[in-house]
């Protein structure tokens, strides 16, 4: 595994174990985690379970497709930040049109190029990473900022309190 590999825990979802197994050797040969679903309504019990960092998807698939699949997982608070990736057979523009229009992040078409598949896995890996990382460190200074603006109310109340009048008089 090279240095700059994230090491992520995918979810790779197909009803073709050739396909899968292909793909799960692949990713794990760069230190990646694999979780596996042969259907949509697998994939959404893994995903409601798992921490997923990505999700490999087909489309063409038995019980519930990858576009339902796909609708669903962006419709759930838990899991609709997961980059999906539609992975299948379908070239038809319109199908790459709706994939995105769903939610997906990217749309790589069977027969597939294992090295343009890697950097396109690691590419979302990596700004799924960096978003995580900003949304934490935005959460960490709104927590910061919250309590300063709190001890500055505190103290300007406490100024208000103190202040008193010296009579002139005396």
């Amino acid at each position: 595994m090279s240095e700059n590999k994230i090491g992520a825990s995918i979810l790779v979802v197909g009803d073709t174990l050739k396909n899968i197994q292909v793909l799960g050797t692949m990713l794990r040969k760069e230190g990646h985690q694999i979780h596996v679903a042969q259907n949509g309504a697998q994939a959404l019990k893994v995903a409601q379970t798992t921490p997923l960092d990505l999700i490999l998807l087909d489309i063409l698939m038995p019980i519930m497709d990858g576009f339902e699949t796909c609708k669903k997982l962006k419709e759930s608070p838990q899991t609709k930040d997961i980059p999906v990736i539609f992975l299948t057979a379908k070239t038809e523009s319109e199908d790459i049109v709706k994939g995105f229009e769903l939610g997906a992040v990217d749309y790589v078409t069977k027969p597939f190029n294992s090295t343009e598949l890697l950097a396109r896995v690691n590419t979302h890996l990596s700004l799924y990473k960096l978003q995580k990382e900003l949304e934490r460190l935005v959460d960490e200074r709104t927590t910061e900022l919250q309590e300063s603006e709190e001890k500055y109310r505190r103290l300007f109340e406490y100024a208000n309190d103190s202040i008193f009048i010296i009579n002139p008089s005396s």
